[in-house]
């Protein structure tokens, strides 16, 4: 059973909401609850983990993100980019893009890959591993989750591969409770612990974002930058609530109360690109949501979009997407597309 779960997150707390698709759909003065807004969690598998030190395993890259939470005692994480960094009790990782990396008590010990035909299952997407009883074991819960935009998306691009939100227990005093919640789910085994650890999981997750972004990364470009600035966010934050709006630079400059020349020279350097090739690229991946999600046809999408043919949205779709619009049509798989650069 998958859970789906669409976040608010603001003010400590992570509320389900209800979509506007409207152009002129009022915004929050929080720039991170705007840009997350219509951002889904898809929970596809959680469990916990006691480990007894020498331990070491190594995971493979997925298409799923993959989040870490150290409960108790710390472990070592070998990032995507192959650096070792030490995980202390309260840390928190999410890997957006399921990039591989690996997890030891020591960075000196030999990684494994890790024994999931060992685990116990609780239910088809829960499960328990332990390798000792020792009192000085590291607690973890480790998980993962797939977002509802694919990994070629601007926004899901725009984050880092590893995202650390240090000591969230004691910036998140909500979170002891938390993982007593999904500790006692997780033991039980009650009717319908599977549901309920993967809602709690999913607020685990969102708060890790939130966390990182308020307290764990001083980056100056980027997702981290845009969320950030209020100016470039509430724009990012419009644009992607109406994807199906063919946003004019004059618009999008007149929502930051700049000039077009200052506007596109601030959005480019936080964004990293300019706004006509971010708009077109977010028109385009929401084109191909409709295409591959809905089984739309490509005259439809193309009149939704606002182009006058079919044909001249195949080829700003190619443009962007690197494919034909009919390739996703006959239902292949979208990650082997990849966009223009």
């Amino acid at each position: 059973m998958v859970q789906s779960i669409t976040w608010n997150i603001h003010a400590g707390k992570a509320r389900m909401l209800n979509h506007s698709s409207k152009p002129d759909a009022h915004f929050s003065n929080d720039p991170l609850t705007d840009m997350l807004q219509g951002l889904r969690l898809d929970g596809v598998e959680y469990g916990r983990c006691t480990l007894s030190a020498p331990w070491a395993f190594t995971f493979p890259a997925r298409t799923d993100a993959c989040f870490l939470f150290v409960a108790e005692q710390g472990c070592w994480l070998k990032t995507p980019a192959g650096e070792w960094v030490e995980l202390n009790a309260g840390d928190a990782v999410l890997l957006p893009r399921g990039h591989a990396h690996a997890l030891a008590s020591d960075p000196d010990a030999t990684p494994l890959p890790f024994p999931r035909w060992q685990c116990k299952s609780l239910t088809t997407n829960i499960f328990d591993y332990s390798t000792g009883e020792r009192d000085d074991n590291c607690l973890l819960f480790y998980g993962s989750m797939r977002f509802n935009l694919d990994s070629l998306h601007p926004l899901m691009r725009m984050m880092p591969d590893f995202m650390r939100a240090n000591e969230l227990m004691r910036n998140e005093p909500t979170i002891m409770h938390l993982l007593e919640a999904m500790s006692c789910e997780v033991a039980m085994s009650r009717v319908g612990a599977c549901g309920i650890l993967a809602r709690l999981a999913d607020v685990l997750a969102a708060q890790i974002i939130r966390a990182w972004v308020e307290h764990g990364c001083g980056e100056t470009t980027g997702w981290i930058a845009a969320v950030r600035n209020p100016e470039i966010g509430h724009v990012l934050a419009a644009i992607h609530s109406s994807p199906d709006r063919d946003w004019s630079l004059s618009e999008l400059a007149r929502m930051m109360g700049a000039s077009r020349s200052s506007f596109a020279s601030k959005f480019a350097a936080i964004v990293g690109e300019t706004p006509a090739r971010y708009v077109a690229q977010v028109r385009m991946h929401q084109a191909r949501q409709w295409i591959i999600r809905d089984a739309a046809r490509i005259s439809d999408v193309a009149q939704r979009l606002g182009y006058e043919s079919e044909a001249s949205f195949s080829r700003a779709f190619k443009r962007v997407i690197g494919q034909a619009p009919s390739y996703f049509r006959v239902g292949k798989n979208a990650a082997e597309a990849k966009p223009a650069l």
